[in-house]
């Protein structure tokens, strides 16, 4: 079976109808990943869309106009898009416009009718993305995938599974690029508030001086915040405070897998030696689409 195939059935096996890919970074093959959940869904026959929390299948990174992987869609596959940055040609079909803003137009959902490479700029909000994801579901989709953004992981949906890509994009440590994905995880995968037991509700953000004093005191209570984005330690401090606190959510999501990517503009580290370091760190099945392996 193939990689891709794997990942999709980490998904389908939670129930979830939709997945979103999220990475630790930029440039950690995050675009490559849901390209391959989508092909995988289309091979199926499943009836595809997409959407975006942030932009992707641009021909140049937006920042610094490096040339980028591509986003090419089948026919018939259904897009939540600005209209700004989607083909202007007969090869998108309309189906529905929408009241959702983004930095490049109001939000459109359309059928691609012959085979496209396309540009997804989505929705910026959450509950603009849950109405692309609506949208994208009435206009008869079976499947959706999602491009997340790790600045905007509010956005994200209790009901989508999510997938973290990885990778060696700033770091070519495997070690530090192990820590960093199993710190996003840990973060992603914070457990929801049992009502039942003992709590100290937050109503703002859980600081990494918040989270000094509560260990300093010892606080034996569930520490209970809205969701991931009200966690702002990071990293090893992220990891040390989950050692010492009981840290709730409201919200949880649904982590499933994680996928790495062994090579970087900051240079490459040993394939095998990465899938095994970020397996041990996320304790979450592991993938490298690029080296065909799993851990």
């Amino acid at each position: 079976m193939e990689v891709s195939d794997l990942l999709l059935d980490r998904a389908i096996a939670i129930g979830a109808r939709s997945v979103a890919v999220v990475g630790t970074g930029k440039n950690v093959g995050k675009t490559v990943v849901m390209r391959a959940i989508y092909r995988a869904a289309l091979a199926r026959g499943m009836k595809l869309g997409l959407t975006s929390i942030g932009r992707d299948g641009e021909a140049n990174d937006f920042v610094d106009a490096r040339a980028k992987p591509r986003l090419r869609l089948a026919a018939g596959t259904l897009v939540a898009g600005a209209l700004g940055a989607l083909p202007r040609s007969p090869a998108l079909e309309w189906c529905e416009s929408t009241e959702i803003q983004s930095a490049s137009g109001p939000i459109s959902i359309v059928r691609v009718r012959t085979e496209s490479e396309i540009e997804l700029v989505g929705a910026p909000t959450a509950s603009g993305l849950r109405a692309c994801v609506a949208a994208l579901f009435a206009h008869g989709a079976e499947f959706v995938a999602i491009d997340g953004a790790i600045d905007r992981i509010a956005a994200l949906r209790e009901e989508d599974a999510v997938v973290v890509s990885c990778g060696a994009a700033a770091s070519t440590s495997v070690e530090a690029i192990a820590a960093e994905a199993g710190a996003l995880v840990a973060l992603l995968a914070l457990p929801r508030h049992d009502e039942t037991s003992a709590a100290l509700q937050l109503e703002g953000a859980l600081t990494p001086m918040r989270a000094a004093e509560f260990i300093a005191r010892g606080e034996r209570r569930a520490i209970v915040v809205r969701d991931a984005t009200r966690v702002t330690l990071r990293g090893r401090a992220l990891l040390g405070a989950l050692d010492r606190l009981q840290i709730r959510v409201e919200r949880p999501l649904r982590p499933v897998a994680v996928t790495v990517n062994s090579v970087g503009r900051a240079g490459s580290v040993e394939p095998k030696a990465l899938l095994q370091a970020v397996r041990a760190a996320v304790a979450l099945p592991t993938f490298d689409l690029f080296a065909a392996s799993a851990a």
